[in-house]
């Protein structure tokens, strides 16, 4: 499996006691910090291009330094932003660094809200300015605005010329700087609103300031600045008077949960780091919901609120095949789940012949799966066990039994992750040769020219590790068949909601599916899809159809997983080589919960999507025909 590129991770903290409680109680008044830690740590999965994080006091005098931020490129990130904020540290007597009061007073970072984010770009915009968080500063505390999201909008076009007709200037053209202009403008209009009527209130001076800080709505603030957003996306944002809120997108694409007890509020992208971080139960943390925002105000006081009308909800279902930690309960059952739902197929692919079949999985991510596949094969084998026993017309001996009993699935740890290449490695042949020993193989692990071998990958996207590297090695071990097994369908549309996934020319099905139709004679279907994407580009988005779904509609999926096998399966392989993809439906019953699947349907969840893989058709055909 390629590794897939996913659009970022959040984390963020609110205390709920003061400093003095966490030094008295934890031994530190860095408990806050040191969680957020943790939770970047544990998140690491979600994006290893920078991290970032944000602080907030509570509690600093005028003149003195309240909105903190460190920002850091690089798979080390996490390791630098901390060093780099323990270095503030680090001349402190034994006394002031264990003193809460001098803490909150001097030192930076030593506040009670934290947010952090990890980041992998999608966008192809790199550089320490894109990293999360961003901020937009301002005279007035409450107008302060730190944000960071795991997202990805798909109409930043639509977005721009809105808030450029109303008179706004965003210093770039990113989705997050827009975002940022967006909330920023409409707490800038709360901010002025409480402040004309604290005035007409008679409040002036420090009594008015404070009085803003505690009437801040930042449910009005959402309302007022999201409707406009189209794609997946879980928002987080601190505010200098020390509000904090996070905000899910309508369709629950992008995941994220929260948890609180009296000591601290606690909202990340996944549910068991903070299971981890806080040892806490799974039962005892909530999911946020589509289009809800967790807000948490100056006091510490935190409300769920309905911000924008839930859509038919379609959580992405790679999170639970490949992204999120297999840690979760959950996610741990569902992967089992998507490897036993294979065993049928697999059994045809094998002709029934379990004896002489080893079974392994490429590492790592398809391990899970794999388990379940092996307890599925285990399930077949004892009913078959107990079918032949049945089928006895004697009482069976103690040798028959044995004989019956005595029948395992074989399973081998075959493919082992053995290098990775560095990017200085030149493109070209002396690329591709080195690329076929990213892998390496088990000698003696099943018996030549007599065994089948079946291998379990977690997904199958542009299939370039297949064809360079791992048919090639595994047919080194003289197998009669190869059945690469993938454990979801066959991934056939770009995502465009935050992971970084192949263009569609790259997808190895789409590739299947245009060598078919030129094969055929059946151009005039590219031609007509053209045609039909290009007409509708006047339309508005919410009336745009996904015409791509006619490249593939000729064929039934065997016929693509057939094509598929002779594109990926390299010159002078000596084995059968087969492709075994999960169906739609068994992914679904696998993952009940997570319906998003437009990487396998081409049904996306939101207008942006269907426009956006529209244009992409349209871009892919012009550039390679003439019509």
């Amino acid at each position: 499996m390629e590794p897939l590129k996913h659009e970022c991770g959040v984390a963020m903290i609110r205390l709920l006691k003061p400093l003095e409680y966490y030094q008295q109680k934890y031994g530190t008044w860095m408990y806050g910090l040191n969680k957020l830690y943790l939770l970047m740590e544990k998140q690491h999965n979600r994006g290893q291009e920078a991290a970032g994080l944000a602080c907030v006091k509570l509690q600093a005098n005028p003149g003195e330094e309240y909105m903190f931020r460190e920002r850091a490129l690089g798979t080390s990130a996490i390791t630098e932003i901390f060093s780099t904020i323990h270095g503030h540290f680090k001349d402190l007597t034994e006394t002031q660094l264990h003193d809460a009061e001098y803490a909150k007073r001097c030192l930076p970072f030593a506040g009670e809200l934290y947010m952090g984010h990890l980041r992998y770009s999608t966008t192809g915009k790199s550089g320490i300015s894109y990293v999360h968080p961003f901020l937009r500063r301002n005279n007035w505390r409450s107008k302060n605005l730190a944000l960071c999201g795991n997202f990805n909008l798909t109409n930043v076009d639509e977005i721009f010329a809105n808030i450029t007709a109303n008179g706004q200037h965003p210093r770039k053209y990113a989705d997050t700087y827009i975002m940022l202009e967006q909330v920023g403008h409409r707490l800038d209009r709360e901010v002025e609103r409480l402040y004309n009527e604290c005035k007409a209130e008679g409040l002036n001076g420090t009594d008015l300031t404070k009085a803003i800080e505690e009437r801040i709505d930042l449910a009005n603030v959402l309302r007022t600045s999201s409707p406009l957003w189209d794609g997946g996306y879980v928002i987080c944002g601190l505010t200098g008077s020390g509000e904090s809120f996070a905000l899910r997108d309508p369709w629950g694409i992008r995941p994220g949960f929260w948890y609180q007890d009296d000591e601290i509020i606690v909202v990340a992208s996944e549910r068991p780091v903070i299971q981890t971080t806080l040892n806490v139960p799974a039962d005892s943390i909530n999911e946020l919901q589509p289009g809800q925002a967790i807000l948490i105000n100056k006091k510490g006081e935190m409300s769920l609120n309905q911000i924008n009308e839930p859509k038919e909800k379609k959580a992405c279902s790679f999170e639970r095949i490949y992204f999120s930690r297999g840690s979760d309960i959950d996610i741990y059952r569902e992967r089992k789940l998507l490897g036993e739902k294979l065993v049928e197929p697999i059994l045809k692919a094998i002709d029934y012949d379990v004896v002489h079949t080893v079974f392994s999985f490429i590492p790592n991510t398809a391990e899970v799966a794999f388990y379940g596949m092996l307890e599925g094969f285990d399930n077949y084998l004892n009913q078959l066990k107990v079918q032949r026993i049945e089928a006895l017309a004697h009482r069976p001996s103690h040798s028959e039994l044995e004989q019956i009993l005595s029948q395992r699935i074989r399973s081998e740890k075959v493919a082992i992750k053995d290098i990775k290449l560095r990017t200085f490695i030149a493109e070209g042949n002396t690329r591709n040769d080195l690329a076929a020993h990213v892998y390496d193989i088990t000698y003696g692990s099943l018996i030549p020219y007599e065994d089948n071998l079946v291998i379990i990958d977690d997904s199958i996207v542009r299939g370039t590790t297949l064809k360079q590297s791992i048919i090639g090695i595994l047919d080194r071990l003289h197998p009669k068949k190869i059945i690469i097994v993938s454990s979801s369908p066959q991934v056939r549309y770009p995502d465009y909601y935050g992971i970084d996934m192949a263009s569609m020319e790259q997808f190895i099905a789409f590739k299947a599916a245009i060598a078919l139709l030129e094969e055929r004679g059946m151009q005039h279907i590219i031609k007509e899809t053209y045609q039909k994407a290009k007409a509708q580009l006047q339309l508005p988005k919410e009336k745009m159809v996904n015409y791509v779904k006619d490249i593939y509609a000729p064929f039934t999926d065997k016929e693509i997983s057939e094509k598929i096998v002779q594109l990926l399966t390299p010159a002078g392989t000596q084995a059968k080589v087969e492709i075994v993809y999960q169906t739609l439906e068994g992914l679904h019953e696998a993952c009940p919960k997570h319906s998003g699947d437009w990487y396998f349907s081409g049904d996306y969840p939101t207008p942006g999507g269907v426009k956006m893989v529209n244009q992409a058709i349209i871009d892919y055909i012009e550039q390679i025909y003439q019509f």
